[in-house]
């Protein structure tokens, strides 16, 4: 089916790093069943600069959710709303539609799978789900930059009520055109509502 972004323009002061499950639940009180009950709707984290431990700013930040067209009339009802985040307020703008846009290498955030919590094994089980897709790109998970974990694979947690879940940013490269943009479609493992599981292309940093 096809599949589009809409991107929402947000406006507040703050967000925890980790608020994939506030923002899903914030999102969820509003579109009740359309957005809750519909596994092929994502929701990408917010985007903003660290300002302390754990917190980052919200500052020109927007909301992309990846969805169906068939969706869209209930979604954009988000328009000129406010989201509650565990205590943190956000404006929602007009948004833009963005198409999908295929590419060589696709990057992920975080990704989640099931039973792997250590990169080697989730990389067996990355390479199971694309091999499902019929995606035959080559998966990797990238090491960070700088920092106490400087040299080790980007392993990121997602809290979820009183439950933490290990996942691993995620870079597939060597893809085709059609490739691209079925893993864009369809995405990898689970908890895409809270940020898990989808990509946009990938641009290396200057």
């Amino acid at each position: 089916m096809p599949v589009i972004d809409l991107v929402f323009p947000v406006t507040g002061k703050t967000l925890p790093i980790d608020h994939g499950y506030a923002l899903y639940s914030a999102v969820s009180r509003l579109l009740g069943p359309t957005f809750h009950d519909t596994d092929h709707i994502g929701l990408f984290a917010i985007r903003g600069s660290r300002t302390a431990p754990g917190t980052i700013a919200v500052d020109n930040s927007w909301l992309r959710i990846r969805t169906p067209l068939e969706h869209i009339p209930a979604i954009l009802k988000l328009a000129g709303r406010l989201l509650e985040l565990d205590g943190h307020r956000l404006r929602l703008g007009v948004p833009r539609t963005l198409g999908l846009i295929p590419a060589a290498t696709l990057a992920a955030r975080m990704v989640t799978i099931k039973g792997f919590r250590e990169p080697a094994g989730f990389l067996d089980g990355v390479r199971r789900k694309l091999d499902e897709l019929g995606v035959a790109g080559q998966a990797g998970v990238p090491n960070t930059a700088a920092g106490p974990h400087q040299g080790k694979p980007v392993r990121r947690i997602l809290t979820v009520k009183d439950k933490k879940v290990v996942g691993f940013a995620l870079l597939v490269s060597e893809l085709t055109a059609e490739e691209s943009l079925t893993l864009q479609e369809q995405g990898i493992g689970g908890r895409r509502h809270m940020g898990c599981g989808l990509f946009l292309p990938w641009r290396p940093r200057e």
